[in-house]
């Protein structure tokens, strides 16, 4: 029996702790019931603990042409890319070749001697000089006031110029994002929202670190992934394009109809993602399968460690899952306190009703997909729908299947 440690717990990989049979029956009955009453077009979920894997699927891949989802199946998982960037970045910082606390202005000099809103809630014109430079921690933690509002209460001029500058932040359209040097130099014409450090904005940091990512390393963002993270990993359907063969294996996105409340197509199969894109999104422009996304959650599970391999130190994998956001600084992301930020991960800091427990890690993708680790039992949870959700909040789906897979741990 092999034993993990993770901020001073334990997990028993393949010890005392099983996957119960009757609430995996449970678990599959619920999800195979949203394709079954035609709820969701289609679906793959898992859970997994030690070298236990449940992976199970139900519904359509297609609706058109009838092609069932199966385990294999490939779906866009939108913003559950920003976990993955943050580890490619740490890569990098496990390499000696950025720091934590390094500013970012000689790698993106764009967002160098920036200006800063002078209210949050103000006019483009209107701004002050940063009092400091954007570190990779910042970026990292979504402090580099970069971003969109949750709250809806700063920023909102910021976010309209950005729109008009063709940069907005939206759901995922990977073939309209221009090249990297263009987007950064679009960038580089908005002031920041806040100062550096001070509050938590989302989306844009990860785009910006796919390319402080790819400087640093002097090659493409997608290279790198592939090379660094998806090629040791065995990640073989992961990527930011669909390849030839596996066009079988990769259907539509669903959406609804905000006016008629109708399932309507919001990218075709041969839409967005059929090829290579200009910019390699690290906020939501990865393609994934359950059984690769649950490679990558086991490597964090296990501190970094893959089969033998070492790929990040345990205690940068702990940096990354604890949450690092002050208690003021929590609001941004949550209102009612119950979810802090790591690096690129939301980290539950209350459970709330059976969802997730204190500790846990993860993120879900407005595409309709949602990843959680609950690194006390050992457990990787992973849900892949191929509709997207109609708000932030995700729907009942993804509640019901967080709430039963975190219960499917038994003594």
């Amino acid at each position: 029996m092999t034993v993990g440690v993770r901020a001073g717990r334990k997990w028993c990989d393949g010890g005392v702790l099983t996957l119960d049979g009757d609430r995996l029956r449970q678990l599959d009955d619920a999800m195979r019931g949203y394709a079954d009453g035609n709820e969701l077009p289609g679906l793959v979920w898992a859970v997994a603990r030690g070298e236990q894997a449940h992976v199970r699927f139900a519904g359509h891949l297609d609706l058109e042409s009838g092609v069932p989802v199966n385990r294999d199946s490939i779906f866009r998982i939108s913003s559950m890319t920003k976990p993955v960037t943050a580890v490619a970045a740490l890569l990098l910082v496990e390499d000696g070749r950025l720091g934590l606390d390094d500013p970012i202005d000689d790698l993106v000099p764009e967002l160098s001697r920036r200006q800063v809103l002078a209210r949050p809630d103000g006019p483009l014109t209107l701004t002050v000089p940063a009092e400091r430079s954007i570190t990779v921690r910042d970026l990292l933690t979504f402090r580099a006031r970069l971003g969109f509002d949750f709250t809806g209460a700063s920023g909102q001029a910021v976010m309209a110029r950005a729109a008009e500058l063709g940069i907005a932040v939206g759901p995922p359209s990977p073939a309209v994002l221009p090249a990297p040097e263009e987007y950064m130099g679009r960038l580089g014409q908005l002031p920041l929202v806040w100062q550096p450090g001070e509050h938590w904005l989302y989306h844009t940091p990860s785009d910006v670190i796919g390319v402080l990512v790819a400087r640093a390393a002097e090659q493409p963002f997608a290279e790198f992934l592939g090379e660094r993270l998806f090629g040791p990993l065995g990640m073989v359907d992961t990527g930011f394009a669909i390849k030839g063969g596996q066009r079988p294996r990769f259907g539509p996105c669903y959406g609804t109809d905000p006016e008629t409340k109708r399932r309507q197509s919001y990218d075709p199969a041969d839409g967005q993602w059929a090829n290579p894109p200009l910019f390699s999104s690290g906020a939501d422009g990865l393609v994934s399968t359950a059984d690769d996304f649950l490679t990558f959650a086991r490597l964090l599970l296990a501190g970094g460690v893959h089969g033998r391999r070492r790929l990040l130190s345990e205690a940068l994998v702990t940096a990354m899952t604890t949450n690092q956001l002050a208690l003021e600084q929590v609001s941004g992301i949550d209102p009612n306190g119950t979810l802090g930020w790591g690096f690129g991960v939301g980290v539950q800091l209350r459970q709330v009703g059976r969802g997730r427990p204190v500790g846990a890690y993860g993120w879900d993708g407005g595409l309709g997909t949602c990843w959680s680790n609950d690194p006390g039992h050992g457990l990787a949870m992973v849900l892949l729908t191929n509709q997207m959700w109609t708000s932030p909040t995700p729907p009942a789906v993804a509640q019901e299947f967080v709430e039963l897979a975190c219960g499917v741990v038994t003594s």
